[in-house]
């Protein structure tokens, strides 16, 4: 019985480790999904992609430990909560993931040249403020910090904003319809990262059982 105890921690802690590896992916890979993007850095695209393979094969991992505990612990309360959790944010970060690889694939659309520079300065405020929401929200669940919602929320008015002004940039007619285009896509991409990231954070609430 104690050494089924113990072989439940270490599961756990494993479970732990892995979610902070797919916050880190997400938080580091957006960051370089937006250098890429207004550099026209197709190499980059081609790593992002094959982080994409490691998320996958990262949150099949996670889906299997999770369902192991379930099946040979019955777990209850904390790790009970710990557990339902995880099967909550691992979409979000997965969706998340998703998002970044889909930035950088526009870079070899020829964005780069196209852009006004108010447009680039906008995508660059983006990029920044996603990579810090992402890492505020690792952050958050690392230290289960149910007050940290309230701040990523207002982090995301501030994306919200910046989004809005990038479809007004957009609308105003200086750049190329194709670009428009694009561009449109990619801002939704950020401004659904700073979604995902405060539904992580709200997330952690139900984990710190407050």
């Amino acid at each position: 019985m104690v050494e089924l105890r113990i072989q439940f921690h270490r599961q756990m802690e494993t479970i732990e480790a892995k979610i902070i590896q797919l916050f880190a992916l997400v938080a580091e890979d957006l960051a370089a999904a937006t250098e890429a993007l207004l550099s026209g850095d197709t190499a980059t695209m081609d790593l992002l992609s094959e982080r994409e393979m490691v998320m996958d094969e990262v949150h099949r991992e996670v889906e299997a430990l999770v369902n192991d505990q379930f099946a040979l612990q019955a777990p209850v309360a904390r790790d009970l909560r710990f557990l339902l959790s995880v099967l909550r944010i691992v979409p979000e970060l997965e969706r998340s993931h998703d998002l970044v690889v889909h930035i950088a694939r526009h870079a070899d659309h020829g964005l780069r040249e196209e852009l006004t520079p108010r447009s680039r300065g906008l995508i660059e405020r983006m990029g920044r403020v996603g990579s810090d929401m992402w890492r505020r929200a690792a952050d958050c669940w690392y230290e289960r910090d149910s007050a940290a919602a309230a701040l990523l929320e207002e982090r995301d008015d501030e994306m919200d904003g910046l989004h809005a002004a990038l479809i007004a940039e957009l609308a105003g007619g200086r750049m190329a319809i194709p670009v428009v285009m694009d561009m449109t896509l990619v801002a939704r991409f950020y401004e659904r990262l700073g979604d995902h990231a405060v539904n992580v954070a709200r997330r952690v609430v139900y984990l710190a059982g407050t």
